[in-house]
């Protein structure tokens, strides 16, 4: 992602309210769905902008950047594809008593895991700044870890947002084959048993279509999350009867 600073964006100043989401810049510029830049990101930051449909992304030489894209990719719960050898493997891993998913026992740990060098990535956006903003948001209470050990280590997992039922997937890591999808998998039981509309996956990919996530409008997606994010939080705690859900 490349910032060019002759592009007329609005620019915050710290705790500024964000601009109308239609506002983003369309599909006929370099950079289709952002919104702004500027501001500051800390956890009153953060959680006016979920509360809109908006999240950061940047890179370390960049402003911090703000976005609404349109489409929106998210993921309902009841379209989550478990192909036959994700379903097998998490067959295993719920049977091993040397497997299990535990919620927010680690949430810096998986943030430093998913701030890690990548394959084909230079660099992260997942900065020491960003790290301590998204804690600041778990210690309220609004961002979570889902995570998968094995044999009492930290093998993959997941971190994201949620606002009421508004749930936004932010980034996961595996350290072992199928770590992060077992992850993701529960979370999309947990999301099932409580009713959640869709996780927001912010940006159309292949992968996350392999999943059974699917683009929708923009409009569709804050109407969406101006509903559920009223309702009350979901009880983040997860028990091998969780996999019912999905197995």
């Amino acid at each position: 992602m490349t910032y060019h600073p002759k592009t007329t964006l609005p620019w915050l100043e710290p705790h500024q309210s964000f601009p109308p989401l239609d506002q983003a810049l369309q599909d006929d510029t370099p950079w289709p769905g952002l919104l702004a830049a500027g501001g500051v990101l800390d956890a009153d930051t953060l959680e006016q902008a979920y509360s809109q449909g908006i999240f950061p992304w940047y890179s370390d030489n960049q402003p911090i950047l703000w976005w609404s894209t349109d489409p929106r990719m998210v993921l309902r719960p009841e379209n989550f594809r478990l192909h036959k050898s994700l379903r097998k493997s998490l067959q295993r891993f719920a049977a091993s008593p040397q497997c299990e998913i535990r919620i927010d026992t680690s949430f810096g740990e998986v943030m430093a895991a998913c701030a890690g060098p990548r394959t084909h990535q230079a660099g992260t956006w997942i900065t020491d700044d960003v790290r301590q903003a998204y804690t600041e948001l778990h210690q309220r209470g609004l961002a979570h870890s889902v995570e998968t050990w094995i044999h009492g280590e930290l093998a993959g997992g997941l971190y994201c947002v949620a606002l009421g039922r508004a749930v936004y997937g932010e980034s996961m890591f595996t350290r072992v084959p199928d770590a992060s999808k077992t992850a993701l998998a529960a979370l999309v039981a947990l999301c099932r048993a409580h009713g959640v509309e869709m996780i927001d996956c912010q940006q159309e990919t292949s992968h996350l279509a392999s999943l059974g996530a699917s683009a929708i409008p923009r409009t569709a997606f804050a109407e969406s999350i101006a509903r559920t994010q009223v309702l009350p939080s979901m009880n983040w705690s997860f028990s091998p009867e969780s996999w019912k859900g999905i197995l």
